[in-house]
């Protein structure tokens, strides 16, 4: 039986032209739903339009093929990138994580408290180090250790927990394991990682501690997409905070995680909600 649903969550976008905006709120007018959100974005370089709309059923439950099937000829008209899913049907996903877990405790306690709209149906990690704060939060713990000679059945495992658990979106709340090309081909636009961003970049061991030698004023931190170019997907979500010469290397440390935790808890909310449209190598972010 198809699913029925009364709430929808439509996102697209297509070359801009008149007419478009028009023609999408009549058809779901006909189709018994009232718009209760909407935002709208013309990138007037490449001339191309985007959308988010929150739709509401006045008819009761609908049967989310049909509405698909009527929209369909619309979004062929205007040779649509688009997508329209359950408003109401909560993503689920896969959390990996090493021996950090200041993203990971953010995502579980959002999650918990109703806040992140996800279903965590597992973490995986290289260590053993989250198992306890994992069961804690009574989510499953997969222990996947992994070198450089048993990487392919590794990723290969984290593809089996994804699908085990029909699970969308991996997030990589600090795990610090490089993905091989190949997973990052079958995980495009579906997995996410943070890492730290500073003004010059530090890459390698202790990053904070270059930056305090450095003499950094800002640090921060940027949330993207997954690609097979380390730590330069398209960019969800980034923040950054003054700090001065009398922070110390540890403070640097602990300041650098909080924003971390922030910029991707949000980054997975946004993504989630629907609210992430790609627009070549950036994204269109409605963050309400």
């Amino acid at each position: 039986m198809s699913a029925q649903v009364e709430e929808l969550i439509l996102k697209f976008s297509c070359s801009d032209r008149p007419g478009i905006v028009a023609d999408v709120a009549s058809l779901f007018s006909l189709q018994g739903f009232n718009i209760r959100e909407s935002s709208q974005f013309e990138d007037s370089t490449m001339r191309r339009f985007f959308m988010r709309t929150v739709l509401e059923s006045v008819e009761g439950p609908k049967n989310i093929e049909g509405v698909i099937s009527a929209f369909r000829s619309i979004a062929e008209r205007y040779q649509m990138d688009w997508q329209l899913t359950d408003g109401r049907e909560k993503q689920k996903i896969v959390i990996a994580v090493s021996q950090w877990g200041h993203c990971l405790n953010t995502l579980l306690n959002s999650w918990k408290r109703g806040y992140l709209p996800v279903d965590i149906v597992g973490v995986i990690s290289n260590h053993e180090d989250m198992r306890g704060l994992c069961e804690w939060y009574g989510v499953d713990y997969h222990y996947l250790p992994v070198t450089p000679a048993t990487k392919a059945q590794q990723e290969k495992q984290i593809l089996d927990v994804m699908e085990q658990g029909n699970a969308e979106l991996l997030v990589l709340a600090r795990y610090m394991q490089i993905l091989s090309e190949d997973l990052c081909t079958k995980l495009a636009g579906r997995a996410i990682n943070i890492h730290h961003s500073f003004l010059p970049g530090f890459k390698g061991a202790k990053p904070y501690h270059q930056a305090y030698d450095r003499g950094v004023k800002l640090i921060g931190a940027t949330a993207h997409y997954v690609t097979a170019d380390l730590d330069e997907g398209p960019i969800i979500e980034q923040s950054v905070e003054r700090v001065t010469h009398a922070n110390s290397p540890e403070e640097l440390v602990e300041i650098g995680r909080d924003i971390e935790a922030v910029v991707l808890q949000r980054a997975v909310r946004w993504h989630v909600e629907q609210r992430v449209l790609r627009n070549g190598q950036k994204t269109v972010v409605f963050s309400r």
